[in-house]
């Protein structure tokens, strides 16, 4: 059983993609945080005030439901945790998960997918809800980033 894992939540598949290329590149598990209710591209609109995204990024105690579970995290060492930017942070279903584990121990370094915007300060806020686990700064990376850019990225924590 591999000591480290990938955990990604994708909207749209391009955090899934790149988190399956980087899993593979370093041989790590693969987990995929998925919302009980599944996003629709009306959900997704962030230009609509109104839309489910919007409206859960707006109130920072929202916590989306995870429809899943991970059986045995305290099995890994080192969790890479990926997403896509939704307003200049992490989406809230990442702080669900931040919140569903001790992570006692646990170095965890966060990874982005974004049109432009930065990772912001989704380290910081991921620290606060993981007070037992050392969290990274973390970066936003290229949707194309190719698995020997991944690799030589995550090279410096395996």
């Amino acid at each position: 059983m591999s000591k480290v894992l990938v955990a990604y939540f994708s909207a749209s598949g391009v955090t899934a993609g790149l988190a399956k290329k980087l899993a593979k590149e370093i041989q790590a598990d693969l987990f995929a945080i998925e919302p009980e209710t599944p996003y629709t591209d009306a959900d997704l609109d962030w230009r609509n005030q109104s839309s489910r995204s919007s409206l859960e990024m707006k109130d920072p105690n929202f916590r989306p439901t995870i429809k899943n579970q991970v059986d045995d995290i305290s099995q890994y060492e080192l969790i890479f945790v990926g997403f896509p930017v939704w307003w200049y942070r992490e989406p809230s279903i990442i702080d669900t998960f931040m919140e569903s584990y001790a992570f006692t121990g646990q170095t965890i370094v966060p990874f982005a997918t974004s049109g432009g915007s930065s990772i912001g300060n989704a380290g910081d806020n991921m620290q606060k809800l993981a007070p037992n686990a050392k969290v990274l700064a973390g970066k936003r990376l290229a949707a194309n980033a190719s698995g020997k850019e991944l690799a030589a990225w995550a090279a410096e924590w395996l």
